[in-house]
C-alpha cells in the first residue's frame, strides 16, 4: 500500500512557443463534481506524492498518470503555491508538445451521489486543451495562476520559436 502526503502535491506545466506566443497545456478534472465546471476548475497535471517520493519524480509520475504522456526534461521550477484548502502544490514547467486528443488518463474511484453508498470510477482527468496565457488565467484554479507568470518571467512572456 502506497503512503500519501495527503497536503502536498507535486505537478508540471507543459508549455510550447508558437508563432502566436506561449502556449500552456491545462487539464480539467474528471469526474461529476467537476462535470460542468469550466473557469477556475483547470489546473496543471498533478497528485498527491508518495512517501519518501522526490517532489520532482512525483511531478513526473502524476502528469503520466494522468495525461499518458512521459514528461523529459529539462524542468524549470516554478516554486510552490498553497491553495485556498491548504494543499501546497509544487510545480515544474517543461517544454514539449502533445496532442490534446490523445490524453489517456487514469481512473479514480470516488462514492456518487455523495452519501449514496454507489462507488463509481471516473478518469482523474476528463480533457486537455491548450491555452494562451491570459485564457490559462482565466480557466486555471486561481492559487495555480501564479505559476503561469513564474514560466513568462522566467522565459520571456512573449516567447516564440
Amino acid at each position: 500500500m502506497t503512503v500519501r502526503r495527503s497536503a502536498v502535491s507535486a505537478g508540471l506545466l507543459l508549455y510550447k512557443r508558437t508563432d502566436h506566443g506561449l502556449a500552456l497545456f491545462l487539464a480539467h478534472p474528471g469526474g461529476p463534481f467537476w462535470a460542468n465546471r469550466d473557469s477556475g476548475a483547470w489546473t496543471i497535471p498533478k497528485g498527491l506524492v508518495d512517501e519518501g517520493e522526490q517532489l520532482l519524480e512525483g511531478a513526473c509520475r502524476e502528469f503520466e498518470e494522468e495525461t499518458g504522456i512521459a514528461p523529459q526534461p529539462p524542468f524549470l521550477s516554478l516554486g510552490s503555491i498553497r491553495q485556498r484548502a491548504g494543499k501546497t502544490v509544487h510545480a515544474w514547467a517543461w517544454e514539449g508538445d502533445a496532442d490534446p486528443e490523445r490524453v489517456t488518463s487514469n481512473k479514480m474511484e470516488m462514492e456518487w451521489p455523495r452519501g449514496s453508498g454507489r462507488m463509481l470510477r471516473f478518469p482523474e482527468v476528463d480533457r486537455c486543451a491548450w491555452f494562451t496565457p491570459d485564457e490559462g488565467r482565466s480557466r486555471i484554479n486561481p492559487a495555480q495562476s501564479v505559476f503561469i507568470d513564474r514560466l513568462e518571467a522566467l522565459i520571456g512572456a512573449g516567447a516564440t520559436s
